[in-house]
């Protein structure tokens, strides 16, 4: 039996860097298509639990052992990644250290919450528009319906 037609499945890990005065974010600078500064993350294996995914990809790109805290939300815009339509769970992660780009990183910044870079890959400015409500209010990402009209 064939199977359908399904979107891809992420998993991103917004990473505080609890170390680290104000509580810095770390973005990566990707390596590969689509370019720009993102969030560490990536493709969920076959098996793999969404929280192991987001663990092992902020460890692949920032060679960082982070701590998965909460799960901001469910990105599912069918054109958020030029590539095919994806849906990823991005968690709200910390950890400490030292980190260094690895994988499809080329690169990677340390990034105080006020100063964001403007260009961003995907969808992720919006993520790190819902990321920083969060943080001021601690409310989840806000529900976005596309209805059709």
């Amino acid at each position: 039996m064939a199977r359908p037609d399904t979107p891809l499945l992420a998993a991103d890990a917004i990473i505080e860097l609890a170390d680290r005065p104000g509580r810095p974010i770390l973005l990566i600078e990707r390596r590969h298509p689509p370019y720009g500064w993102a969030i560490p993350g990536g493709f969920v294996d076959v098996g793999e639990r969404l929280e192991t995914a987001a663990v092992r990809e902020a460890l692949e790109e920032t060679s960082l052992h982070v701590t998965l805290n909460a799960l901001l939300g469910l990105y599912s815009d069918p054109s958020r990644d030029p590539r095919g339509h994806t849906v990823t769970a991005v968690y709200l992660a910390e950890a400490a250290g030292e980190p260094s780009a690895q994988d499809d990183a080329k690169n990677l910044r340390i990034f105080s919450v006020d100063a964001l870079p403007e260009v961003l890959a995907f969808d992720h400015a919006l993520v790190l528009e819902d990321y920083l409500r969060f943080r001021e209010t601690g409310q989840p990402a806000p529900l976005r319906l596309d209805t059709g009209r």
